[in-house]
């Protein structure tokens, strides 16, 4: 018999191969139930605390573990950066991909890779796994009274100054659409880290107004107040269809001048409809990530959780990860031509 010989270190790495494939297999014959028991699962925000995406996140966390076999907890954290693109690159290249990692960051982030926007680490958004939306989102732009602008058809002929907190985010990319399509002039200041540290320059008078601003933020927050004595003005709705709240304002669509146009606002206003949406990194196995869909849809539907949201004015319009990940498969299906000048504009 042929006796084979192995250095150390190939045997050290057999030895860890053959613990890769025992640890496998073990998980393999776990079942869900059995694999949440007991653990965390870690929901990430990729802006700051006490923004719109956080107070979601922070509300579902509290309701979604008695709907998920095991009831793990959940633990919200934060991982900002770059408009939340920080965190789509971490889910999608280093996070753990068992099921105990998910996260939310700017619905607009997975069509960057479309438009060529610097950042994302992946080629496309179908790269993520999708766990489901807590809204049909509405985004508006709002202006401080003392701007001097009255209406989005001032914007023509005065500046105003908004701010912006990443590229792919909203807060910037309506503002570079109007801007390149429409011939608006408002003057974007970026850098800041999320959507409530714009808030605070707004309230400071560091910005006149706020752009991609989602209406159930305001909703829910002091911003309502101001919107109501009239020193925050809505002037414009940056989104497909209008909000119930809202059939006075106009949208942004009203302000094309031929159907190219619209096209491309519309292909940039195309994630509205994944409002608050909620991510997985690519490979979750399948009975898990169905598992957490099915959680949060429960969850959606969960009286607790209505009335939990209902008492903050969160509005709840869900729609399923099948749902989202059909939006964003349809936009890359978009004529090339148009995707091209559509990022040409937001860039």
């Amino acid at each position: 018999m042929k006796i084979i010989q192995m250095s150390r270190r190939d045997l050290l790495a057999l030895t860890m191969c053959l613990a890769e494939l025992l640890a496998g297999s073990i998980a393999q014959a776990q079942t869900v139930d059995e694999f949440y028991r007991n653990k965390n699962i870690d929901l990430y925000v990729g802006f700051s605390a006490g923004g719109g995406y956080d107070v979601y996140a922070r509300m579902i966390a509290r309701h979604m573990g008695r709907h998920m076999p095991g009831n793990p907890n959940i633990i919200v954290k934060q991982m900002e950066g770059a408009g939340s693109v920080r965190l789509a690159n971490w889910l999608y290249a280093i996070a753990p991909k068992d099921g105990t990692t998910f996260g939310t960051f700017a619905r607009g982030v997975p069509l960057d890779p479309l438009f060529g926007n610097p950042g994302p680490q992946f080629k496309d958004g179908s790269a993520f796994t999708y766990i489901g939306s807590a809204n049909n989102e509405v985004s508006v732009c709002g202006v401080s009274a003392k701007s001097g602008i009255k209406s989005f058809s001032d914007l023509f002929d005065k500046e105003v100054i908004v701010g912006g907190f990443g590229a792919g985010t909203e807060s910037e990319q309506h503002v570079k659409l109007s801007n390149a399509v429409l011939g608006t002039k408002f003057k974007l200041v970026k850098g800041y880290p999320g959507g409530n540290d714009v808030n605070l320059a707004l309230s400071r008078g560091e910005v006149q107004g706020r752009c991609g601003w989602s209406w159930t933020s305001i909703r829910g927050a002091e911003q309502m107040g101001q919107v109501k004595d009239g020193s925050l003005l809505i002037i414009v709705q940056n989104s497909i269809e209008k909000h119930a709240d809202l059939p006075n304002v106009p949208l942004i669509t009203d302000f094309v001048k031929n159907e190219d146009q619209r096209k491309m606002l519309e292909l940039v206003l195309a994630p509205q409809k994944l409002g608050r949406p909620f991510f997985g990194p690519p490979g979750i196995p399948a009975d898990r990530l169905a598992a957490l869909q099915k959680a949060f849809a429960d969850t959606m539907t969960d009286p607790q959780f209505l009335e939990a949201a209902d008492k903050i004015q969160l509005e709840i319009s869900p729609i399923s990860g099948a749902e989202m990940e059909k939006i964003i498969r349809d936009a890359y299906a978009t004529d090339q031509a148009l995707v091209k000048r559509t990022g040409d504009a937001i860039r």
